[in-house]
């Protein structure tokens, strides 16, 4: 996909990687809508790159439904839809079920509710694209933060099956899943297991965003040690648990 002349929205577009990914689809000519809780943070990005803002929160599907209803109604059809927004919780088994719910709506349900209502929209039309932002992580998992790698591994399992559902029928998707990146998620964990090959900053991840969807690529890895850890992972899963406790332990344990 090329994205000048495009549609696109961004939830959680009020900084870090949504921010980054509002400014380089702007510098290439696209009309982009951005979404966040912080409508007044949206609306300073949007103000910077002559986009438009939309309050979304998007732990409720009455939020992302509107969302998509009022771009579609009162500014274009969506093109791309990026669902960007995220939540790190960590914690174990005894993460409280309340942290882990809203996890798994923020983490999860956010990518179901925007496909449910937008994706027989896009196939209507006869195609779109949906970008969602999940994590190594996802790949991974996540030393002391189990509902995060938990609910960013669910996240790629959504991805994988919206493109082997709709792959033919002219949606494409792609699942970006970076390591670190600087943003007020990673702010005070700037020295953990997801900074051991470095923080990226958001503009980079833009970067390697806009080379994957104007190749209609599906896996974004703007780590590319990532590649190599899964094919470890897939190679010897014992060897590659026993490293992860290693990590669990240096990073966890120790801290």
């Amino acid at each position: 996909m090329q994205l000048n002349g495009k549609t696109i929205v961004i939830t959680g577009a009020a900084g870090g990687i949504g921010k980054g990914l509002a400014e380089r689809f702007a510098q290439l000519g696209a009309t982009v809508v951005c979404s966040d809780v912080d409508l007044d943070a949206a609306e300073r990005v949007a103000r910077s790159i002559g986009g438009h803002s939309l309050h979304c929160d998007v732990s409720s599907e009455d939020h992302v439904k509107a969302l998509i209803d009022t771009v579609e109604d009162q500014i274009a059809p969506i093109d791309l839809f990026c669902a960007n927004a995220g939540i790190l919780t960590l914690g174990g088994f005894d993460t409280p079920d309340a942290d882990w719910d809203r996890t798994w709506k923020i983490n999860v349900m956010s990518h179901v509710w925007a496909a449910r209502h937008l994706v027989p929209k896009m196939l209507a039309r006869g195609g779109g694209y949906f970008l969602m932002t999940a994590s190594a992580a996802g790949l991974l998992n996540q030393p002391g933060a189990a509902p995060y790698g938990v609910t960013k591994h669910a996240a790629v399992g959504f991805a994988e099956w919206l493109a082997l559902t709709y792959g033919r029928k002219g949606l494409k998707v792609s699942v970006l899943c970076p390591q670190a990146v600087r943003s007020d998620m990673t702010k005070g964990h700037e020295v953990s297991v997801a900074s051991i090959d470095g923080m990226l900053e958001p503009s980079e991840v833009a970067e390697a965003c806009v080379q994957a969807i104007e190749a209609e690529q599906f896996l974004i890895l703007p780590h590319p040690q990532v590649l190599d850890y899964m094919r470890h992972k897939a190679t010897d899963y014992d060897r590659w648990l026993g490293g992860m406790q290693k990590l669990n332990q240096m990073f966890i344990e120790d801290s």
